[in-house]
């Protein structure tokens, strides 16, 4: 036997050995690259030669270098990044948010009360000038705060589109990129060796894209992966990669949504079913924690408007000629909205065809919420309305009032849908009406007296005017006393108006509610055939009458908010954010700790450990010089041989 089998054995370790510290230096060179994977030459011993003295090594094969990678931990990394990101985006823009709800002397709330305290000052000096300036400034800084906050929410639409066009941006390059990635493996996989940093980097691309959108991942045979998204709307097959633009909302042009290019359509991806990825984050919070805060903002501001105005509606003002000047609103607000969705029948020139008319009939009933209207299912001819704050399904005509507002439905067809804002862009369009101080109506148009002739205890209170314009203008109603005795049902007197003649059961501390649409309250107790009388207000008493100042100041305590009273209701709807912002604090933080525990587990999996490296480095070395001393010792036996055949 010649010194060649033992040259072979040798070059054959050298080339594996030297493999093996190729694959190490260059897991050393790219232990810092995020989603690297570690590689490793994967060896084979080489069938053996038979001899007549038995089969004798070949030494060592390279069979492969392939990467430590385990898909498990990778998809799940992946996904805990999606989610993470979803939670994170949606928190970024709570926070922004949170700016709009501010407590103490910068927020809503602290304006209504200054307004409604300035009416303290009025009824007290009702004529004076000054004060009703002061009023007018508070209205104004109210008007304007309002219009700040809804100026502020539009700002945080803009954000929302601006960033999700930023996203769906970097989504389309890193599809892109993928579509390009899967080309390339599948073109090297018929070499039947995998492409280790190609599949490294798609990995890499792929969680990139996980910070926008969470895919669903399906491995085809050519080495190539399906990437789809929004319940199975295909985002990258093979080589392809499908586009996504930023449209305006079919239901609400304000809005953004997210759509799939599609030839020369556009799909329209759910967002409802996007379950992580910044886009779904900034969808969620702009369908849902947007239109909320929108909805609150806008239902204070309809519920203070409204019983101001009306308040303001119901008195006298001091312009001339005295008593005969109508009394004007104080504030102006955003007209409540119904949208056609883009999916409504319309006209050659793309106008909707039907369309619904919303008319707020009782401010303080009014919800923060938007509705959804359409043609029921169950009852034709009916509609369907869904308030979508909770649910609440209703059956509606057209003319009903539901939730305080007016709903007029006007021509419509087939398949038609509304979304309905009762409240939504009220704050955008809040001013203030009045500038010259002598347009508040402080007086009261009615004044109450006793008889002298009476002979109870009982004396006027509070006279609250609860009609506009009154029933009977100009005339005076005398409401007159009778006990009864024994009392019937509880009631111990009864009290006839002079204008119906009607008896009405009474007993003390009950106000009593008379024709010419007033509510009276009696302090004391009336004798019987006690009677008071209520008659307009004399022009010249009007300067000094603060009726119905008095009525506005008592609006800082009523209940004028959908049960609540401004002051109550601002502080429920602070914690409603606050209660989303903590909400979103904690989801964002437990689902960054999962993302980063996922990827800790992954790359302790599949990442570099530079002390590993740093041994498996000495050890090739030293197999590396090992071989080398066997291709020494063959070249010296071969030089023998040779000297020996020589002689």
């Amino acid at each position: 036997m010649g010194a060649s089998p033992l040259m072979s054995l040798g070059i054959r370790a050298m080339a594996a050995n030297f493999a093996a510290l190729q694959a190490t230096g260059h897991n050393i060179a790219n232990a810092n690259v995020d989603g690297y994977s570690r590689q490793q030459a994967n060896f084979a011993t080489a069938q053996g030669q038979f001899s007549g003295s038995g089969f004798f090594g070949r030494g060592v094969d390279v069979t492969s270098v392939t990467r430590s990678h385990n898909a498990f931990l990778t998809r799940e990394s992946a996904n805990a990044r999606a989610l993470s990101s979803m939670d994170t985006a949606r928190l970024t823009q709570l926070q922004r948010l949170e700016s709009v709800f501010q407590p103490g002397e910068t927020g809503l709330g602290s304006a209504t009360t200054d307004l409604f305290n300035s009416m303290v000052d009025l009824s007290s000096h009702p004529a004076d000038m000054a004060t009703r300036q002061v009023v007018l400034a508070r209205a104004s800084d109210l008007a304007q705060r309002f219009s700040d906050a809804g100026a502020a929410l539009d700002d945080a639409q803009q954000s929302v589109t601006s960033t999700l066009k930023t996203s769906v941006a970097e989504v389309n390059q890193l599809t892109k990129a993928i579509a390009a990635a899967n080309d390339k493996i599948a073109m090297l996989q018929g070499a039947g060796q995998p492409a280790n940093d190609l599949l490294d980097e798609r990995d890499r691309l792929i969680s990139k894209l996980s910070e926008h959108v969470q895919v669903s991942r399906i491995e085809a045979d050519d080495g190539t992966v399906g990437l789809f998204i929004g319940g199975g709307q295909r985002l990258v097959l093979g080589a392809e990669a499908a586009e996504l633009t930023v449209v305006q909302d079919p239901t609400d042009p304000s809005r953004s949504s997210v759509s799939m290019k599609a030839g020369t359509n556009l799909v329209r991806v759910d967002g409802q079913a996007l379950v992580g990825g910044d886009i779904a984050g900034l969808l969620r919070f702009q369908n849902e924690d947007l239109v909320q805060g929108r909805n609150l903002v806008g239902q204070l501001a309809t519920a203070v408007a409204g019983a101001v105005n009306s308040q303001q509606m119901r008195g006298l003002n001091l312009q001339q000629p005295l008593g005969s000047a109508p009394s004007q609103p104080l504030f102006a607000l955003g007209a409540p909205q119904a949208l056609a969705q883009a999916s409504n029948a319309r006209d050659a020139s793309g106008v909707a065809i039907g369309s619904v008319t919303l008319t707020i009939t009782d401010a303080s009933a009014v919800k923060a919420s938007d509705y959804s209207l359409r043609e029921s299912t169950s009852s034709p001819g009916s509609w369907e309305l869904t308030r979508l704050s909770d649910g609440t399904v209703s059956t509606v005509n057209s003319g009903d009032v539901v939730d305080g507002m007016r709903i007029d439905i006007n021509n419509p067809q087939g398949g038609d849908k509304f979304l309905l804002q009762p409240v939504g862009r009220a704050a955008n369009g809040m001013a203030s009406l009045l500038r010259d101080p002598r347009d508040l109506a402080a007086a009261s148009p009615l004044v109450a007296t006793t008889a002298a002739a009476n002979t109870g205890t009982a004396s006027v209170g509070d006279l609250t005017v609860t009609a506009t314009p009154l029933p009977y203008a100009g005339n005076s109603e005398t409401i007159s006393f009778t006990r009864l005795s024994p009392p019937v049902n509880g009631f111990d007197y009864e009290y006839t108006s002079s204008i119906t003649g009607t008896p009405t059961p009474w007993k003390t501390g009950q106000p009593v509610v008379g024709a010419n649409g007033f509510s009276l309250q009696i302090n004391g107790v009336p004798g019987d055939g006690d009677s008071i009388s209520i008659d307009p207000t004399p022009a010249s008493a009007i300067a000094s009458n603060n009726g119905n100042a008095r009525s506005l100041l008592a609006l800082r305590d009523a209940a004028i908010v959908d049960g609540k009273s401004a002051t109550d209701n601002w502080s429920n709807t602070l914690a409603d954010v606050g209660v989303r912002v903590q909400s979103a604090q904690s989801a964002s933080d437990i689902s960054t700790a999962m993302a980063t525990q996922a990827e800790e587990a992954r790359s302790g999996e599949t990442g570099v450990n530079l002390d590993e490296e740093a041994a498996r480095l000495i050890q090739f070395q030293q197999s590396y010089q090992a071989a080398a001393k066997v291709l020494q010792i063959a070249q010296s036996v071969f030089d023998t041989l040779l000297q020996t055949a020589a002689r």
